[in-house]
């Protein structure tokens, strides 16, 4: 049996429309129940540094149940945040 005994996420972007689109994953090896909305966060401030090695964990990623984000593959939503970091660091 799979047991998570990481904190829940209570950020507001649990709620935020703009995760509507990412795809759906419950797979347990690719961050199931984690929240996507921290997976961009981190991937955004990685883009935001220009971070050449990549990397989540996760591990660390706080659980989510909630909101747009539910079930959504959090692996997009770190490349995602990622992408929009890169972008976001040449203005």
């Amino acid at each position: 049996m799979y047991f998570d005994d990481t904190e829940p996420c209570t950020d507001e972007h649990r709620y935020d429309p703009y995760f509507d689109d990412l795809p759906q994953d419950q797979s347990h090896f690719n961050g199931r129940h984690k929240c996507a909305g921290c997976a961009y966060e981190e991937g955004y401030q990685m883009g935001l540094a220009r971070e050449r090695s990549i990397h989540i964990n996760f591990d660390e990623l706080p659980n989510s149940q909630a909101g747009t984000i539910r079930h959504k593959s959090v692996q997009a939503a770190f490349a995602k945040g990622y992408s929009d970091g890169i972008l976001e660091s040449y203005r």
